[in-house]
């Protein structure tokens, strides 16, 4: 059976979304192609003709929060300007897979009720609201790999390249190039690339969107930390990020 993945490097700028298509068949990842977005071309529209030319269900592995802190909607809902707030930063701030992530694999995510990647989970939903409509698809979160539509998950690369057992510092911007080329070698020992390698190595948008093409295939093959309380989860999202026991 073919496993159909789509891997989404989020931004707010459409110039640095990178885009992977690929998929799971037997034991092997196959990339097949990598794009990055522009500004003349409508990501959900790309998205969307992928997910139109497929044969099945497909996963998308989406690089940005969907959601945001439980405890953060709860302090505001009555928060009048100038009211003490008695949490602290990090529980109002850091989602519980937030901190999870860290535990468990140690790399600290952004906050998503503080840095500017709230604007990054802004337009994720966005996108995904905008492929919905293009596709008339549902696209639900998956909570397992038994998912029988079309469906999406969050994922941070960074995490996923350190359970793999990657040192993610220094692998972004024009700096970076040689840390991927690097990883790039190690990453096709165990996952076959048909799609343009040097994209890879020059753009790291576009080599983010792999990881999360493989961050997918981990979820696919039961291979992620499933969250401890579901509940929050559903509410905040959840990163799905590799497990150590594998």
């Amino acid at each position: 059976m073919i496993r159909e993945l789509i891997g989404i490097d989020c931004a707010c700028d459409p110039r640095s979304v990178g885009l992977a298509r690929g998929y799971i068949q037997g034991h092997a990842l196959v990339v097949g192609q990598v794009i990055v977005g522009s500004k003349s071309e409508d990501i959900s529209a790309v998205v969307a003709q992928w997910m139109l030319e497929s044969s099945g269900p497909v996963l998308l592995a989406l690089d940005a929060p969907l959601g945001w802190p439980a405890p953060l909607a709860s302090a505001l809902s009555t928060h009048q300007a100038g009211d003490y707030l008695a949490s602290d930063a990090h529980t109002l701030f850091r989602r519980s897979t937030d901190r999870f992530v860290r535990t468990k694999v140690g790399q600290q995510s952004l906050d998503v009720g503080a840095d500017r990647i709230a604007r990054t989970a802004h337009l994720a939903l966005q996108l995904l609201g905008n492929i919905r409509a293009r596709t008339s698809e549902t696209l639900p979160l998956a909570w397992s790999p038994d998912y029988t539509e079309s469906s999406a998950i969050e994922v941070y690369p960074a995490a996923t390249l350190r359970a793999h057992g990657f040192d993610p510092r220094g692998y972004k911007g024009k700096a970076g190039e040689g840390v991927r080329r690097t990883y790039l070698d190690r990453l096709m020992e165990f996952v076959q690339i048909d799609a343009e390698p040097r994209l890879l190595v020059e753009n790291a948008d576009a080599f983010d969107s792999v990881i999360c093409l493989l961050a997918a295939a981990d979820f696919v093959r039961g291979l992620c930390y499933a969250p401890p309380q579901p509940t929050i989860a559903r509410r905040e999202g959840w990163i799905w990020v590799k497990n150590g026991r594998t």
